[in-house]
C-alpha cells in the first residue's frame, strides 16, 4: 500500500542520516562550525555506503557531543537547505568526508570509515589550527595575512573573494572542457585504430589466410602466431 512504500522510505532515510548527529544546513553552517576543528560528513540518504557507515558516525559523534571545542557534524546534501553549503565544499559523490577549520578551508578526509579509525583520527586532528579565532597559533606569514584581511574594507574583501571563486570556477570549465577534448581525441584514435586493424584484416584475407595455413598443418586454430 501507499502507508507502507512512505514507512519504507522514511525507514531508509533514517538508516542515513543519524538522528543523534547535529545536522548542518545553509542557516546554521557558519555559526555552528566558527572557530572550532570540524569533522563533517556529506551525505545523500539513498547512498549505500552512507548508510554503513551511520553508525560508527553516530557513535563517533557521540563521543563528542559534549565538547565544546571540536565539531563532528553531518550534512544532507540532497537538501534543498543545504545547497549553498554543499556546492561550496564542492561535493560530487557521498559520502564524503572533510576536517579542519571552515576558516582555513576544509580538507578531505582519506582514511577508513570504521569507527575505530575515524576516531583515532579525530583524535590526532581536531585540535585548533590558525583561524582568525586562533591567531596564536599561526605562523607570521599567516597572522600577516589575517591582519591584512582585517584592515580591507568589507566590500574590498568581498570583491576579492568573488574575483578568486571566479578563477576557481573557470579553472574548472577549462579542466573539463580539456578533459573533454581528451575525450573525443581518444574516441577518434580508437576508431582510427580499430578501423585500421580491420581494414588490414579484410584487404589481406587474413581469417583465410590463417585457415589455409591451417589446414596445411601450419598451426591449431587456437594458437597464436
Amino acid at each position: 500500500s501507499q502507508a507502507t512504500m512512505k514507512l519504507l522510505t522514511a525507514a531508509l532515510l533514517v538508516t542515513a542520516a543519524s538522528a543523534d548527529v547535529l545536522s548542518l544546513t545553509d542557516a546554521n553552517y557558519e555559526e555552528l562550525t566558527a572557530g572550532k576543528p570540524v569533522f563533517i560528513k556529506f551525505f545523500a540518504p539513498w547512498c549505500g555506503h552512507c548508510k554503513s557507515m551511520a553508525s560508527d558516525w553516530e557513535k563517533l559523534a557521540a563521543d563528542y557531543a559534549n565538547n565544546d571545542s571540536a565539531l563532528i557534524a553531518e550534512v544532507d546534501c540532497t537538501s534543498e537547505d543545504t545547497e549553498i553549503v554543499c556546492d561550496e565544499e564542492g561535493i560530487e559523490g557521498f559520502p564524503t568526508l572533510k576536517f579542519g577549520d571552515t576558516a582555513a578551508g576544509l580538507e578531505d578526509y582519506e582514511g577508513e570509515r570504521d569507527y575505530e579509525a575515524m576516531a583515532a583520527f579525530a583524535k590526532d586532528n581536531l585540535k585548533p589550527s590558525c583561524s582568525p579565532s586562533n591567531i596564536d597559533l599561526c605562523d607570521d606569514d599567516k597572522k600577516a595575512a589575517i591582519e591584512r584581511f582585517q584592515l580591507m574594507p568589507t566590500d574590498e574583501l568581498r570583491a576579492e573573494i568573488v574575483r578568486i571563486i571566479t578563477e576557481i570556477d573557470n579553472t574548472e570549465e577549462k579542466r573539463e572542457d580539456e578533459i573533454e577534448k581528451l575525450q573525443d581525441a581518444y574516441e577518434k584514435f580508437m576508431e582510427e585504430f580499430d578501423l585500421k586493424i580491420k581494414t588490414l584484416k579484410k584487404e589481406s584475407n587474413f581469417n583465410l589466410m590463417k585457415a589455409v595455413f591451417t589446414a596445411k598443418g601450419g598451426m591449431d586454430e587456437r594458437d597464436e602466431l
